[in-house]
């Protein structure tokens, strides 16, 4: 699925290009956020000063976090399926995705840049390692990447409907969906994606995330060490 309509500025590619995060929407600003947390004083500011920035990192730390709910991001997310199933445990996010039921246009499929192994000491977790062929097995992986799509348009063909005919589609295939969240669950979200703990695939999505929202919040983004 293309990323249409979306500026090069509101658009960060990631797993080595096969998949992207992009900014369509956003409501609200860092003064956003002081006006709410002020918001019993009567008073409206609608420039940052310094007393502001120090409320920013107050509410933060103290997990005062309401205000920050008032500030908004709509993104259109292009990822694997496993990826879409870590994402949407998030349940404080709004989602809405392109359905197999309804098109079978562009339909495309992951294949990582490089196999990990198993850690030793985690069972959710994995390192980088040399002791496996990487060249061959990420050729299966794309042979069954292939296979699962050619079985797919055979059940097509065949008169099954799509709605079971997707079944067979590997957990590589991309997706594309649009999700909103507000600056709180954000935060809660890269904190927990954006962690050597996390599956470095979702992480790439969280870094782009970072990356996305840092020009829109430049005190808060040097507070949690976003890259511009």
């Amino acid at each position: 699925m293309l990323n249409v309509n979306i500026p090069p500025d509101k658009h960060v590619e990631v797993l080595d290009g096969q998949g992207w995060i992009g900014l369509i929407d956003m409501m609200g600003s860092e003064t956003t956020i002081v006006n709410a947390a002020r918001v019993s004083f009567g008073k409206l500011r609608t420039e940052m000063n310094e007393k502001d920035v120090e409320l920013l990192k107050f509410l933060i730390e103290n997990k005062h976090t309401s205000p920050l709910e008032h500030l908004m991001f709509t993104f259109s997310v292009h990822c694997p399926l496993f990826v879409r199933s870590q994402w949407h445990r998030h349940r404080t996010w709004s989602y809405n995705e392109i359905s197999r039921r309804y098109t079978e246009f562009d339909i495309t499929f992951y294949t990582p840049h490089q196999l990990r192994i198993q850690s030793k000491d985690n069972r959710q977790a994995s390192v980088e390692g040399s002791n496996i062929n990487d060249t061959e097995l990420k050729s299966l992986i794309d042979k069954n990447n292939k296979d699962s799509y050619k079985l797919y348009e055979d059940l097509i063909a065949r008169g099954v409907c799509r709605e079971q005919a997707r079944g067979v589609l590997s957990q590589n295939m991309m997706v594309t969906f649009w999700a909103t969240v507000d600056l709180s669950n954000l935060l809660h979200f890269l904190e927990l994606r954006d962690h050597p703990h996390a599956q470095w695939e979702i992480r790439e999505y969280a870094q782009g995330i970072k990356k996305l929202i840092a020009p829109y919040l430049p005190h808060l983004a040097k507070y949690l060490k976003c890259n511009v």
